[in-house]
C-alpha cells in the first residue's frame, strides 16, 4: 500500500523508518512539502528513496504566504525538478490559522498561479482545503483547468463532496476512519475508485492510535475499516486504493 498524504521529512531516524514500512508491505509513500525548504528536503528523499517517495513540493496554506524570492526560487524548482516530481502540494487556502485568514483573498490567488503552474506541467495537486474552502479551492481548480487533484483529510458538505467526485478528483481518508462517525460517512459519498489512504503523518491521532507515532503501517487498519464499509474483502480493497494511487501520483513521473 501507498500512503497517499505524508510529511516524510518530519520524521526522525527516517532510513530506519522506511525499513520497517517496507517490510510490512508499504510500498511508498507521497511525501508532501510545506515551504521551501520542505520541498528541497523532500527532493534530497525522493533521489535518496527514488521507488519508495513520491514527491510533491508546495506551500501549506496554514502559514503565511512565501516571500518573493522564495516563490521564485520554488517556481525555478518546479520546472527544474520536474522529473522528480509526482504531485504539487501541500497546497490550499487556509481555515485554521486565523492570521492566514484573514489575508485570504491574497491565499486565493496565490492558489489560482499554483493552480495553473500544475496545469502547465501537467502535475495533479495535493490540496489542503476544507469545510468551506473545499468549495472555493474546487472552482479555483475547475477554472484553471486543472484535471487531477486530491482533496486530502476532507471536510466538506456532501454537495460539495459530490461535487468533487463528480470531477473526477480524488479524497482520502486517515485512519480516523477506525475510530470516527464522521470518517465513515465520508465514506458513503466516495467510490471506492477515487478513494485513497493517508496518515498526514507525523500528525497524531487519537482512538487506538493515541499516544503512537504515526506511522503508514496504519494503512491496514484504515483498509479493514474500508473493508468492512463496502462489504469486500481486505485484498481487493488494498488492491484498488493502491491502484488509484498509482494512477493519480504514479502517472505524473511519465509526463516530462
Amino acid at each position: 500500500m501507498i500512503d497517499a498524504h505524508i510529511h516524510l521529512d518530519q520524521y526522525t531516524d527516517i532510513d530506519e523508518q522506511i525499513n520497517r514500512w517496507q517490510e510490512a508491505g508499504i510500498t511508498g509513500v507521497v511525501a508532501v512539502s510545506t515551504d521551501l525548504r520542505s520541498s528541497c528536503r523532500t527532493l534530497e528523499l525522493k533521489q535518496r528513496f527514488p521507488s519508495f517517495v513520491y514527491a510533491a513540493i508546495g506551500f501549506h496554506p496554514e502559514q503565511p504566504l512565501p516571500s518573493e524570492a522564495d516563490w521564485n526560487e520554488w517556481t525555478e524548482l518546479v520546472k527544474q525538478e520536474r522529473p522528480l516530481l509526482a504531485a504539487i502540494g501541500e497546497v490550499g487556502l487556509p481555515y485554521y490559522s486565523a492570521e492566514a485568514c484573514a489575508k485570504l483573498p491574497a491565499y486565493q490567488e496565490r492558489l489560482t498561479e499554483i493552480a495553473a503552474i500544475a496545469a502547465d506541467a501537467s502535475l495533479p495537486l495535493a490540496l489542503h482545503a476544507v469545510y468551506d474552502r473545499a468549495e472555493t479551492a474546487l472552482a479555483i481548480l475547475q477554472q484553471a483547468g486543472v484535471r487531477q487533484a486530491h482533496f486530502h483529510w476532507l471536510k466538506a458538505e456532501p454537495a460539495v463532496v459530490k461535487q468533487i467526485v463528480q470531477c473526477g478528483y480524488y479524497i482520502s481518508i486517515t485512519p480516523e476512519v477506525c475510530y470516527r462517525e464522521r470518517d465513515k460517512q465520508l465514506l458513503s459519498l466516495v467510490p471506492i475508485e477515487q478513494l485513497l489512504l493517508e496518515t498526514d503523518g507525523p500528525w497524531p491521532f487519537a482512538g487506538p492510535f493515541a499516544g503512537k507515532l504515526t506511522t503508514p503501517l496504519w494503512l491496514l487498519d484504515s483498509a479493514r475499516a474500508v473493508a468492512a464499509h463496502y462489504g469486500r474483502d481486505i485484498e481487493q480493497v488494498k488492491a484498488v486504493i493502491t491502484a488509484n494511487t498509482k494512477q493519480l501520483y504514479g502517472a505524473a513521473d511519465r509526463v516530462v
